[in-house]
């Protein structure tokens, strides 16, 4: 087993200067914390993996090909490989679990 706390990863994460902590992999998954604080730009662009965020904090709206729709603390939003997507608008400090499959490259 591999138990993680969001505290600690949010403290790893602040302490390594950058959004996105990797904090998990394995086979056929990866798993990371995506940090955008309010009023922030999105920069990423699209993935080689399928994707599924779960919004831990914060309120934003996503934009997943030409659909969006707001997020706050548990939202679910999956994202199919290849396809643009950002999140915008960001109202309040985003905390996202991000879960890759396969893990990203």
């Amino acid at each position: 087993m591999k138990a993680f706390r969001l505290d600690e990863l949010e403290a790893e994460r602040v302490a390594n200067e950058g959004a996105y902590l990797q904090f998990l992999r394995e086979r056929n998954m990866s798993v990371g914390l995506y940090a955008l604080d309010s009023g922030a730009t999105d920069p990423q662009g699209p993935h080689a993996q399928d994707e599924v965020y779960v919004v831990m904090s914060g309120r934003a709206s996503i934009t997943v090909g030409q659909e969006t729709t707001e997020v706050g603390r548990g939202s679910v939003v999956y994202v199919p490989a290849g396809v643009t997507h950002r999140f915008h608008h960001i109202s309040e400090d985003l905390r996202v679990l991000v879960v890759f499959s396969p893990p990203e490259s």
